[in-house]
C-alpha cells in the first residue's frame, strides 16, 4: 500500500476549494489512530467527546486539559499521516486568551495540529490571539455540547431567522479572526451549505447536510458501540455487511468522499 504523504492546512484548504470532500472521525488512543489512518481518514479530532463515550459521562463539560493532553499524546503516536485536531475542554479557554494559549499550547507540546474551540461572539478575540501566535484554530459553531444547558438541551440551531442570521455574523467574525476550519453540529442543512459556499474555509458538518466541505462522527456511534439512541445524524457504518472495524472505517470515507453520506432527507435537518 503507497503511504500517504502528511496531510498539511494547506492540502484540507485546497481540498474545500476543489470540492474534494475531507473524511474526519473521532479519535482517541494509538490503536485507533493507526487504524483510522490506514482506512484513509484525513482528520482526527481528539474530542472531549472522550468524557461520554470513554469515560461514561453524561456530558463534555466533566473532562479536563490534562485527560485532553493525554489523549492527544496517544493518538500523535498512532498517527501516521492525518491531521490531528485537539478540543479545548470547558473551562481551559474561556477566561482570558492567554489561559487559551496555555491551553493550546499543551495540546500542541502532545501532538495536535490545530485546536477546536465553541461558540462565537466572545470567541473571535481568542481565536486571533492564537492565530498570531501560529496555533491554527478550528472554529465550533451550531450545537455546542459544551453549553448544551444554554442551549435547551440537543435541539437544531439556527432555524429561526434571527438565528440565522446571528450564526452567519459569528462565522464571518471568526474567519476574519483567523479560524482556518469550522464544525457545524446540529444545523438545517441549506445554512451549512450556504456557509460553506460563502467562507472560504472548509467547513466541517456533524447533522449539518451532504453540502459541507467534509464530514465528522464520534467513532464509537459509527460503530454502533455507544449505549442508547443514536441522533439522527449518525449512521451505523458497521451494519450492511461490514467485516472488520476496517472496513467500516473505510466505508465511512468512500461515502463521504462520494457524498453518499450523508442524505439529507435521513440524517439532516
Amino acid at each position: 500500500m503507497t503511504e500517504r504523504k502528511p496531510m498539511s492546512l494547506q492540502r484540507l484548504l485546497d481540498m474545500h476549494a476543489s470540492g474534494d470532500k475531507i473524511a474526519m472521525l473521532t479519535c482517541y488512543d494509538a490503536a485507533f489512530a493507526s487504524l483510522l489512518d490506514d482506512a484513509g481518514v484525513d482528520v482526527m479530532l481528539v474530542g472531549d467527546s472522550l468524557g461520554n463515550v470513554l469515560q461514561g459521562q453524561t456530558s463534555t463539560v466533566p473532562v479536563s486539559l490534562d485527560e485532553m493532553v493525554y489523549h492527544t499524546r496517544c493518538v500523535a503516536r498512532g498517527r501516521k499521516s492525518a491531521w490531528i485536531i485537539g478540543d479545548l475542554p470547558f473551562d481551559s479557554y474561556q477566561a482570558s486568551p492567554q489561559e487559551a494559549w496555555k491551553s493550546a499550547a499543551a495540546l500542541f507540546k502532545a501532538g495536535a495540529h490545530m485546536v477546536k474551540l465553541e461558540g462565537g461572539g466572545w470567541t473571535a478575540p481568542v481565536v486571533r490571539f492564537l492565530v498570531e501566535r501560529g496555533i491554527p484554530v478550528c472554529a465550533h459553531l451550531g450545537l455546542t455540547p459544551q453549553t448544551v444547558t444554554m442551549l435547551g438541551g440537543y435541539k437544531v440551531q439556527g432555524r429561526e431567522e434571527a438565528a440565522a442570521a446571528l450564526m452567519k455574523q459569528q462565522a464571518q467574525e471568526l474567519v476574519a479572526a483567523g479560524a482556518q476550519m469550522l464544525v457545524l453540529e446540529m444545523v438545517p442543512s441549506a445554512l451549512a451549505t450556504e456557509l460553506t459556499q460563502t467562507l472560504g474555509i472548509p467547513v466541517i458538518g456533524i447533522g449539518a447536510g451532504v453540502g459541507c466541505s467534509g464530514q465528522v462522527l464520534v467513532l464509537h456511534d459509527m460503530l454502533d458501540v455507544t449505549p442508547g439512541r443514536r441522533p439522527r445524524f449518525v449512521k451505523n457504518f458497521m451494519q450492511g455487511g461490514a467485516g472488520s472495524v476496517q472496513e467500516a472505517v473505510r466505508r465511512y470515507v468512500s461515502e463521504v468522499k462520494a457524498q453518499a453520506f450523508p442524505q439529507d432527507e435521513l440524517h439532516g435537518y
